[in-house]
């Protein structure tokens, strides 16, 4: 009778046991898949730029026409690589486009930050009559914004695979 209760004990202690485990793995997982294995939008930005050559018209018809180099960045904030498709950067004054840049297909390793630069040929051959040029050029200062859209996957624990992408607006 003793031999009963003391088996019966233990196997509740191992029960005990068992469950204390599953419950212990369960949030491990449950931890894992909320950080590790949740997929975040690459962030994708023109960093800087340098000008190469610069040529502004400020009399009866004001343009302009420069060669850039862009630097953009892709940051990774996940736990795998994100491998991007071909791109390209388009560059506004106003809503009129002025230029655009390649981006070539690469991947961004994780928890990085790829930068690389761009070569560029911005001018004003579509801004003819735009009276606000004139003004912008006479102050010494042109505004231009870029937009953009990088599609790509990320691919986590060398098993997953999600797409992603991202849209650039900048100013």
């Amino acid at each position: 009778m003793y031999d009963k209760e003391l088996r019966r004990e233990k196997r509740k202690k191992w029960l005990l046991y068992g469950l204390a485990f599953i419950i212990f793995q369960s949030a491990i997982i449950a931890l894992f898949t909320l950080t590790v294995m949740k997929v975040r939008n690459p962030k994708f930005r023109v960093r800087s730029a340098t000008f190469d050559t610069f040529d502004i018209q400020s009399t009866t018809n004001p343009s302009f026409s420069l060669r850039t180099n862009v630097v953009v960045g892709i940051k990774n904030a996940n736990f795998g690589p994100y491998k991007y498709d071909n791109s390209t950067v388009y560059f506004y004054y106003g809503d009129t486009e002025v230029g655009s840049a390649v981006i070539p297909k690469s991947k961004a390793q994780f928890r990085r930050t790829k930068k690389f630069t761009v070569g560029v040929d911005l001018a004003s051959t579509n801004l003819a009559g735009n009276s606000q040029l004139a003004t912008d050029i006479s102050s010494g200062i042109v505004p231009l914004s870029s937009r953009s859209t990088l599609t790509g996957k990320v691919e986590l624990m060398l098993i997953f695979k999600k797409k992603k992408y991202f849209d650039l607006y900048s100013c």
